[in-house]
C-alpha cells in the first residue's frame, strides 16, 4: 500500500467519524439523541438530575448526552445552537434563567425540537412542552412551620437566598415567609444571597454570624447552601445555638438530619422529575402531542423524626414499597 493511498484511507476514516459525530441526532443507523442541558454540575444535586435523566433516556433506547452550562447562559445559548445543529431529537432542560433562557426554548421550538424543563422553570408558557417542576412553595409552608415549631415564636433569624434569576429561590422564600411572618416575635435580621452555591453559602454566613452572633436559626433555600451555612457555624462554636433548616434532599444534609445537626430540609425528588421527562420526550418523539404545561411533583418535609424513610435524593425503597402496597 502506497503512503498516498494510506493518507488518503486515513483522511476517509476521519471524515466519516466527523460525520457521525455532526448527525448524531439524526436518524438512520444509528440510535436517535435526546440532549440534557444542566444549569450547573458544581452541585451534587444536580449530578443526580442529569445523571436520572440520562439513564432513563438510555433505557428507552437514545443516546443521551450532558451538557453543562455551568449557570452561565450565554454557555447554555452555545449548547443549544450546537444541539439544534447536530440534530438530536429532543432537550431535557435545567435552566439557567427564568426570563434569559424562554429565547433558547423557542429557537429549538421553531427547529421542531421538544424541550421539557426539569426542577427549573421559564416564564413563558408557550415555548416549553411541558415543565415537570418541585412545588417549591407548598413545601416551604411546611418547613415554615416546622421552623416556628423547632425555634419557637420569639428569636432572631437568618436567610440564605439563591439564584435571583431562578423563580425558585422566590417561591421557597415566599413559601417560608407565608409562615414566619405570622409570628412578630420572629425577627429576620439578615438575608443575603447565596447564589444555590456551598462555598458562598459558608462565606455569607460567616459574614451573618459576625454582625448578627445571637441569631438562633437560618434558612437556606438549598441544601448547598446549608452544607456551608453549617460549616460556619461549627467553625464559630455555635452548633448548639442555630438550628439550619434546607431544601433538596441531599444526601450529606439526609445524614446530618440523622445525627441531630441539621434540623430539616425539603426532599425534591430530582430522580423522579428527571425520568418523567425522559419519559415525556420519548412519548413526543412515538406521536404524543398533548403534555400539561406545568407538573408539579410535591416535596416532602424530613426531620429527624422520618428521615430513616429518605436517602439518595428520595424515597428508600423499602419506604417506596410500603407507599405502594
Amino acid at each position: 500500500m502506497s503512503f498516498v493511498w494510506r493518507q488518503c484511507a486515513w483522511a476517509c476514516a476521519v471524515l466519516a467519524g466527523l460525520s457521525t459525530f455532526s448527525s448524531c441526532g439524526r436518524s438512520g443507523s444509528e440510535k436517535p439523541s435526546i440532549a440534557i442541558v444542566i444549569s450547573t454540575l458544581n452541585n451534587p444535586w444536580f449530578v443526580v438530575l442529569a445523571d436520572a435523566a440520562k439513564e432513563r433516556a438510555m433505557e428507552l433506547g437514545y443516546n443521551a448526552v450532558v451538557f453543562n452550562s455551568e449557570n452561565n447562559t450565554n454557555k447554555e445559548t452555545d449548547h443549544f445552537e450546537n444541539i439544534i445543529a447536530g440534530g438530536y431529537k429532543a432537550i431535557l432542560f435545567n435552566p439557567t434563567d427564568a426570563d434569559g433562557s424562554i429565547a433558547n426554548v423557542r429557537r429549538a421550538k421553531v427547529a421542531d425540537v421538544p424541550v421539557f424543563c426539569i426542577d427549573r422553570e421559564i416564564n413563558a408558557s408557550d415555548a416549553a412542552t411541558s415543565q415537570i417542576l418541585s412545588d417549591s412553595y407548598s413545601g416551604c409552608v411546611a418547613l415554615g412551620q416546622y421552623f416556628v415549631q423547632q425555634v419557637g415564636e420569639e428569636g432572631e433569624y437568618a436567610e440564605l437566598l439563591g439564584i435571583l434569576a431562578d423563580n425558585n429561590t422566590h417561591n421557597r422564600s415566599k413559601g417560608f415567609h407565608s409562615v414566619v411572618d405570622r409570628y412578630p416575635g420572629l425577627k429576620m435580621v439578615a438575608q443575603q444571597c447565596g447564589e444555590f452555591d456551598r462555598t458562598k453559602g459558608m462565606e455569607v454566613m460567616e459574614s451573618i454570624l459576625q454582625g448578627h452572633p445571637n441569631i438562633a436559626a437560618v434558612f437556606c433555600g438549598n441544601d448547598a447552601m446549608a452544607m456551608g451555612a453549617y460549616q460556619a457555624i461549627v467553625a464559630a462554636g455555635k452548633a448548639d445555638q442555630v438550628k439550619v433548616f434546607g431544601f433538596d434532599g441531599a444526601d450529606d444534609v439526609v445524614g446530618l438530619i440523622a445525627e441531630g445537626k441539621i434540623a430539616a430540609t425539603g426532599m425534591q425528588f430530582p430522580k423522579k422529575m428527571a425520568r418523567t421527562a425522559a419519559e415525556y420526550a420519548d412519548e413526543w418523539l412515538k406521536g404524543k402531542r398533548e403534555f400539561s404545561q406545568k407538573v408539579p411533583v410535591a416535596v416532602e418535609l424530613v426531620t429527624r423524626e422520618n428521615v430513616k424513610g429518605y436517602g439518595d435524593f428520595g424515597l428508600k425503597e423499602s419506604t417506596a414499597a410500603m407507599e405502594q402496597k
